[in-house]
């Protein structure tokens, strides 16, 4: 069975037989950017998931190991000179790995040996959008940590360490700013399009069910923080590539090409998109300071 999915204009592949029943909530999330087959249409990922043996580990130097809470499984983050490996193992000592080749879309994973595994579906969605994040990242695209509104006129992306709120903020935006969307709440995809900085939904927006196959322009990007009253200012280019750093994925920090192309990606849009400072209190004037200050001119136009 083979599946081409267009994710943020990029095509990719899953190859392997009966792999898309085992894989619950993020099966039907990933149905929304499924698009006929085409055999020779080019992929930016092609993931075989009925692979001949994991790679030889020991080959591979470790990046980053760090836990996943949500199925508590230890993961590994390493590089070999041909490409990149990924592991996730659960207590029980499952292990669903991941192997994706370096300057070449071929990747594959052991899911025919894991299917009976109960938290399939966590390991698959999370392990799929590292492999996703890595084959985008040379094309100038990241998967970036935010909760995403729109409007006609374009997207705000408000991001934030876990707990600060953002996901609070969007809520407030449907609540008090008419004609508002949630477009994602976890991560969405950022790229230039056309010269212009633009953030398409994707198959991972964390535990709201939100999965939609379109794209806006980047009106701004909002780093949040808790504070006792609301304040927002924008931000210098310096401080903007450091409010984001954060949100784009941690582990390719520990690459350098990684690392090289999420920073190119985000020094073009920074030169087009503003990004902002907001310390708020979880109330709807936050909402109105937020939306004014990023939309509000536009909106008017």
């Amino acid at each position: 069975m083979i599946k081409d999915f267009l994710i943020a204009d990029f095509r990719i592949r899953i190859d392997g037989e009966g792999w898309t029943g085992t894989l619950g909530h993020f099966g039907r999330a990933l149905r929304g950017f499924e698009v006929p087959h085409d055999p020779d249409a080019a992929t930016v990922l092609t993931l075989r998931t009925d692979p001949c043996g994991q790679p030889d580990s020991g080959r591979f130097r470790t990046l980053d190991e760090f836990d996943f809470p949500e199925v508590n499984a230890l993961c590994r983050f390493a590089a070999a000179d041909d490409g990149y490996l990924f592991t996730m193992t659960l207590d029980s000592g499952e292990t669903l790995w991941f192997h994706k080749s370096d300057g070449s879309p071929e990747a594959r994973c052991n899911l025919a040996e894991c299917r009976g595994c109960k938290e399939i579906g966590s390991l698959m969605r999370f392990g799929l959008w590292m492999l996703y994040g890595i084959a985008v990242a040379p094309h100038h695209a990241i998967a970036i940590h935010s909760s995403t509104v729109c409007r006609p006129e374009g997207a705000v992306l408000f991001l934030g360490e876990s707990g600060t709120g953002k996901s609070t903020h969007t809520r407030l935006w449907l609540e008090h700013i008419p004609d508002t969307a949630l477009l994602n709440d976890d991560s969405p995809i950022i790229r230039m399009k056309a010269g212009v900085p633009t953030v398409y939904g994707s198959p991972w927006s964390g535990k709201t069910p939100c999965y939609k196959q379109e794209s806006h322009p980047i009106r701004g990007l909002v780093r949040l923080s808790q504070a006792p009253r609301n304040r927002m200012q924008r931000l210098p280019v310096i401080r903007a590539i450091g409010a984001l750093l954060p949100s784009c994925p941690p582990a390719f920090a520990y690459d350098t090409a990684l690392q090289d192309a999420v920073c190119e990606t985000l020094s073009e849009m920074l030169g087009r998109t503003p990004v902002y400072r907001l310390e708020c209190l979880p109330d709807a004037d936050a909402a109105r300071l937020s939306f004014e200050t990023t939309l509000g001119h536009a909106a008017d136009r």
